[in-house]
């Protein structure tokens, strides 16, 4: 795993977590491919409470012609529709991409209690890469995170789906 020095948990994990957290990415990630097969950005996202999947998506936005439509922001509407409630408290939601401003303020509204991601996102991921917008003191909800899980996996899936875009 790629602890990032702006990571609130680096290292504190014990093995068992860090398998979980793995277990669920690599989901994740099964997910992302679906996106890239329909022409879409290959992000995916997984929700799970209590040890079980409440929530999934992968980025639409294209398909769906819906800004809206990223990975996380499909995964919480999965999340809310099968639990009947928007507010996801002590679940954790897994993408392989650091989150945008959309995606994080919506985490919050929804309650998410844990935030896991794989790459990091220098362009626009606001967990720890451009800001810190979970760490914003006016929030009326924390969300821990753990970023760089299986984030080689992550970053060779969105790099290779990008330079075949380009045609390289």
């Amino acid at each position: 795993m790629n602890d990032h020095p702006l990571n609130p948990e680096p290292g504190t994990r014990n093995p068992e977590q860090r398998q979980s957290d793995e277990v669920w990415m690599s989901r994740a990630l099964v997910l992302a491919e679906r996106a890239a097969q329909e022409g879409e950005v290959p992000v995916g996202a997984v929700i799970v409470k209590d040890g079980q999947v409440i929530g999934e998506g992968w980025n639409r936005p294209i398909a769906g012609h819906d800004a809206t439509a990223h990975a996380e922001i499909v995964a919480l509407r999965a999340a809310g529709a099968a639990t009947n409630n928007y507010r996801l408290l002590d679940a954790t939601l897994y993408v392989t991409l650091e989150p945008c401003m959309m995606c994080a303020g919506a985490m919050v509204h929804a309650r998410i209690g844990r935030l896991v991601f794989g790459a990091y996102d220098p362009k626009s991921g606001v967990i720890c890469s451009v800001m810190k917008l979970l760490n914003a003191p006016h929030l009326n909800h924390r969300v821990a995170w753990q970023g760089g899980v299986l984030a080689d996996a992550c970053g060779e899936r969105l790099s290779g789906f990008f330079k075949a875009r380009r045609g390289a």
